[in-house]
């Protein structure tokens, strides 16, 4: 996937570069990092404990409200397939909802590792060019499982939905897009917080690492049962008054998301 990109981010690439080479909860001791902009990090219940900022218009919003009318109705055929499987006329349902309750059996991490690795195995990794014609193509569970096949950001739409309906709390299950600084292309995972840590559920990996130990990516975006929100980086949160650390204006960021063409 390829975001456009902007004046601000690119000046800010090298300032990020040298946080992500040490974790995430180190960030108060590297020297970009003001006391006030320390402040805000440790209190933001966001993974990689960075502020994030509400996203009101942009490419990225509108894709994630079509994705979340379509996990609405999706939600309700699950239900009814979950209730009666022997009726359920939907093989892409009953594939989702295996994977579900072999999770369901597992409990904390087990049960993030079985859906970041039985969803991984299910779903051929194809880009959107390829399996559609077009780019920036974002897919319900129930369509990816039908296709058997997606992108990153795919896997972890689906991912999202599964966790929910494993009984995980909506506040601890997120989305984040963010950009491989090395590769020069964004990435969409699935996150999930356990006992205080959030998880990547990876489509390009098995083993879930913590937030505070992902390497070489830029945070970009996170996704979650609110809506669209966009990290603010920890320089210009330093310029925030200790007193007001939410102040949309402040946080507001000119960035705009172009198309999301996924070659993962």
């Amino acid at each position: 996937m390829n975001f456009g990109h902007s004046h601000a981010w690119r000046a800010l690439v090298l300032a990020w570069g040298m946080i992500w080479f040490g974790p995430a909860a180190n960030l108060a001791a590297a020297s970009l990092v003001t006391p006030s902009a320390s402040y805000l990090i440790r209190n933001s219940a966001e993974p990689f404990g960075l502020l994030a900022s509400a996203v009101y218009t942009g490419g990225i919003r509108d894709k994630w409200l079509g994705v979340e009318r379509k996990l609405d109705d999706e939600r309700v055929q699950l239900a009814l397939c979950d209730g009666d499987r022997d009726r359920c006329v939907s093989p892409a349902a009953l594939r989702l909802l295996a994977i579900v309750d072999g999770a369901r059996a597992r409990e904390g991490r087990a049960r993030l590792g079985e859906i970041n690795r039985a969803i991984n195995l299910a779903i051929r990794s194809m880009s959107d060019m390829a399996q559609y014609g077009e780019l920036d193509v974002w897919s319900s569970p129930l369509v990816t499982f039908a296709n058997g096949a997606g992108d990153c950001e795919d896997y972890a739409i689906a991912k999202f939905a599964a966790l929910h309906m494993t009984g995980i709390s909506p506040d601890d299950i997120k989305i984040v897009v963010m950009r491989d600084i090395f590769h020069g292309e964004d990435h969409a995972v699935a996150m999930a917080r356990l006992e205080g840590q959030w998880l990547t559920l990876d489509n390009r990996r098995m083993a879930m690492v913590e937030d505070a130990y992902v390497r070489n990516y830029r945070p970009l975006f996170v996704i979650d049962q609110y809506g669209v929100k966009q990290y603010v980086d920890p320089t210009l949160a330093a310029k925030l008054p200790d007193h007001d650390p939410a102040t949309p204006a402040v946080l507001s960021l000119a960035v705009q998301p172009s198309l999301i063409s996924t070659a993962d």
